[in-house]
């Protein structure tokens, strides 16, 4: 049961009420490195990113970003950060969407940035992280959770106040259990939540603490977009967020499962199984594929996939839908099993 939120659109992407998940990341680049920023832009997108962000630090990369919103239909957001009228000027370059923490500007410089977000139809994604949350929040509450909720609630009544309603809600923390916590609280408020673990480390440590706390949100119905935050190339963190919401049943794609290799193993199955993933990582069909090692995991974990190979004593056994109907070498099966899954993908 999906947590019920607004809806907002981002250049085309809907976002919110019954709308899929939608999937983000962030450039690594300088924009100012403008072919270098698209290039990494389209590898996202042709992996299944929805939106990008984009850091604008300065009125050099205001104007970077400009160039870049000319070149790309793609849903761009401007990450803003301290100056209001980098917000403003970002928006005015095209922006779909920006992001800000209000807690980095006056009353009066975020009054500003409402009026051209209004005046636009810019959304705002309000942003709160565990290591900027407001100290008198803090002092008030007993846990750092309950003060990211409580400075985020307070930014959300002051938007309303404003009677500006196209908002975003983000709260992280590099803690997995406070990140959980507090978007759990957040969700009552009734807006669109990007969800996150922020600054979760390289990609081993990030994989895992992002899967725990993004896993966590989705299966309570909480989270309308994600970012899946890596020490890594960008594509990591869209494939990444791909895996996971195919995982859930959030996302069509194939479901892809490999056994984790014992001594009966008698085929090299780290290089299949990597092969075939990587063949079908980016289909977006609703189909399961099995690469099973040996003859015991083999026909059971077959059986409800809808293709399977299994390692057999050097050969490998081929099944459809849990049913054996070819037996070829190891060295061969590879390139013919991708023959068999265009089979039944076209089919599909």
């Amino acid at each position: 049961m999906r947590n019920p939120t607004r809806q907002i659109n981002i250049r085309g992407v809907a976002i919110g009420g019954d709308n899929p998940v939608a999937i983000q990341s962030m450039t690594n680049l300088s924009v100012t490195d403008v072919e270098g920023t698209l290039a990494q832009i389209q590898r996202c997108v042709q992996n299944g990113c929805d939106i990008m962000r984009v850091a604008v630090p300065n009125k050099t990369a205001v104007a970077s970003f400009a160039e870049l919103r000319k070149r790309t239909d793609v849903p761009l957001v401007a990450d803003i950060h301290f100056d209001y009228r980098l917000a403003i000027a970002a928006v005015e370059a095209g922006a779909d969407k920006i992001r800000i923490n209000p807690g980095n500007m006056s009353l009066t410089q975020l009054d500003s940035v409402i009026d051209c977000a209004k005046a636009n139809g810019v959304p705002i994604r309000i942003g709160v992280n565990g290591g900027s949350v407001n100290k008198q929040a803090l002092a008030a509450h007993g846990s750092k959770a309950e003060a990211m909720y409580a400075s985020l609630e307070q930014y959300v009544r002051y938007f309303e106040s404003r009677n500006f309603t196209d908002i975003v809600l983000s709260v992280k923390s590099t803690d997995v259990r406070e990140t959980v916590d507090t978007n759990r609280l957040i969700a009552a408020l009734g807006y669109p939540i990007h969800l996150g673990v922020t600054e979760a480390g390289l990609l081993r440590q990030g994989l895992v603490k992002n899967s725990i706390g993004i896993g966590a949100l989705l299966l309570d119905g909480i989270g309308d977009t994600i970012r899946v935050s890596l020490t890594s190339d960008p594509v990591d963190e869209v494939q990444a967020a791909k895996d996971m919401l195919v995982a859930l049943k959030l996302r069509q794609g194939v479901t892809f499962v490999s056994c984790p290799k014992c001594g009966r193993c008698s085929i090299d199955l780290e290089n299949a199984a990597t092969q075939i993933y990587d063949y079908v990582r980016n289909m977006k069909c609703d189909v399961k594929i099995a690469v099973m090692g040996c003859e015991v995991n083999g026909p059971g974990e077959c059986g409800d996939a809808d293709l399977g190979m299994a390692g057999a004593n050097g050969n490998v056994v081929f099944f459809r839908h849990g049913q054996r109907y070819k037996t070829v070498s190891a060295a061969d099966a590879v390139e013919l099993f991708k023959r068999e899954i265009d089979k039944i993908t076209n089919a599909d």
